[in-house]
């Protein structure tokens, strides 16, 4: 069996948190690779509606790039309407048959879980693998494996926001998603301007 993790979320953009978390699973749970999952339309959470699906998914390619254990999964981005995990999981099971599934979820949606749509049959479906993040709790009724992570205590929305207030990225996601952020004017740059 090919063991593969899935990190979700709208990565918006994807950052050095992102790569990092992938990074520590896979070394951690000797796993083959880690999917990046974009989502189309987070149940949970409204999605910015600043950049395209497209725009989103060329940053992760960019972010992953020369990493052969990473792949972008955009199963997600080519479903209308909410992307409910327990969906996504069935059509990956039936794909992959040869997969074990892990899929990485912070201390707040190990909190969330419970509300999760269909949870009970989705914990069939998947091996949920939790990271630790400061002042929440891990406690649950759900099986979760744990991977100690190292803090970065960095977000897709600080990022956007410091975007929009000319302030410096850099270091905080890699330097060709910067690059690409300029190019398209992303998150409210305008042409003179350099992030990093």
């Amino acid at each position: 069996m090919k063991k593969v993790g899935i990190l979700g979320g709208t990565f918006d953009p994807p950052h050095y948190g992102h790569l990092l978390i992938a990074n520590e699973v896979l070394s951690a749970l000797k796993l083959d690779q880690i999917w990046f999952m974009p989502n189309h339309e987070p149940p949970h959470k409204k999605k910015p509606e600043s950049v395209k699906d497209e725009d989103r998914l060329r940053m992760l390619e960019l972010a992953i790039e020369g990493n052969s254990a990473f792949k972008v999964q955009p199963i997600e981005l080519e479903r209308n309407g909410p992307s409910y995990t327990v969906d996504t999981m069935k059509i990956l099971n039936a794909e992959y048959t040869d997969h074990q599934f892990f899929f990485i979820i912070g201390a707040d949606m190990i909190e969330y879980l419970p509300k999760w749509h269909d949870i009970d049959i989705l914990v069939n479906l998947v091996q949920f693998v939790g990271v630790e993040r400061p002042s929440y709790s891990h406690q649950t009724d759900y099986p979760v494996l744990y991977v100690d992570v190292p803090a970065i205590d960095v977000s897709s929305s600080m990022i956007r926001d410091r975007v929009k207030n000319g302030e410096s990225v850099r270091y905080l996601l890699p330097d060709p998603v910067i690059d690409y952020i300029e190019e398209k004017h992303l998150y409210g740059t305008s042409k003179s301007f350099r992030l990093s």
